[in-house]
């Protein structure tokens, strides 16, 4: 029996990265502008931004993404009324014709989405050497000590959540209640849903002492089917996220230099300075005064 080999179609592909970059800016920042012969997208993974594009000024909330075009000059500004931005900023080239449904787009992301972010930005961090938050530093080095296959995975990723961007817009052009969705996906959107209804109360509580028995009553869940859906979902535990929410919450309020650091400790629930400054220097690397100074000078730049 003979076997036809069938080539798979390539519509769209990435090749080549230019830079790869995380910031956590205060208040104050801004960056004069650039333009450049590439692709650029840039996602805020948490606060607020404002970002302009030529002509267009566009307010970016979290969860939201924006694309610059090869040629467009774009800047950032973050203003004393912006909450202090975690922004993912990757810069990429792709020829493909396809790649026109990205100009001038600006878009809120679902679940899917910024599950797929997520992967693309873990990946990086795998992939290439620090620093990731200097904006003078675009040479891309790769690790000795990557996982196997990482920029490869990254590659895919990033391919991946372009065409399930192409893809939303393209639902948005149709009549989606004509579909029936099969139950297997529903069940997972529920489940999706329930993770983020869990992620919620959590924010909402940052100020308390959060336990598992507490999250099963107020979701009516099993500790096993929480833990099992949020692992799903989140890929780390509830109690661990919980505690990486604070940690995120914590270096907001550093920058925002509304308050000082016996006050942030209680206001996400530590009973003493001791404690928040050991968590936080067991997640960021740092103390939080250092993590502060660093902060304050990223301003500048």
């Amino acid at each position: 029996m003979e076997f036809t080999r069938h080539t798979l179609e390539e519509i769209l592909a990435v090749r080549k990265l230019i830079s790869f970059h995380y910031f956590e800016f205060a208040k104050g920042y801004m960056f004069e502008g650039e333009q450049h012969d590439f692709w650029e997208l840039l996602y805020v993974d948490k606060g607020s931004v404002e970002v302009k594009a030529d002509d267009r000024t566009h307010q970016l909330e979290q969860g939201m993404i924006i694309f610059h075009k090869p040629g467009e000059f774009h800047t950032i500004n973050v203003s004393q009324q912006h909450k202090p931005p975690n922004l993912f900023v990757l810069s990429f080239e792709c020829t493909a014709p396809c790649m026109a449904r990205f100009e001038n787009l600006t878009m809120q992301l679902g679940t899917r989405e910024r599950n797929l972010l997520s992967l693309l930005l873990q990946e990086g961090f795998h992939s290439f050497e620090p620093p990731y938050d200097n904006s003078h530093i675009h040479e891309l080095i790769s690790r000795e000590n990557a996982p196997f296959a990482s920029e490869q995975a990254m590659r895919n990723y990033l391919e991946t959540l372009l065409i399930q961007l192409i893809r939303l817009q393209d639902d948005a052009d149709r009549d989606r209640h004509t579909v029936r969705k099969p139950a297997s996906f529903q069940t997972e959107k529920a489940e999706q849903q329930m993770a983020e209804q869990i992620i919620s109360f959590m924010r909402e509580n940052l100020s308390e002492q959060l336990t598992l028995d507490r999250l099963c009553q107020e979701l009516h869940l099993g500790k096993s089917r929480l833990k099992e859906i949020f692992h799903t979902q989140a890929s780390v535990g509830p109690m661990e996220y919980f505690k990486q929410l604070k940690i995120e919450e914590a270096k907001t309020l550093i920058r925002e230099q509304q308050y000082n650091m016996t006050e942030i400790a209680a206001k996400l629930g530590y009973s003493s300075i001791h404690y928040f400054s050991r968590d936080f220097k067991k997640a960021t690397g740092m103390p939080p005064s250092d993590y502060a100074r660093s902060a304050k000078a990223r301003v500048k730049i």
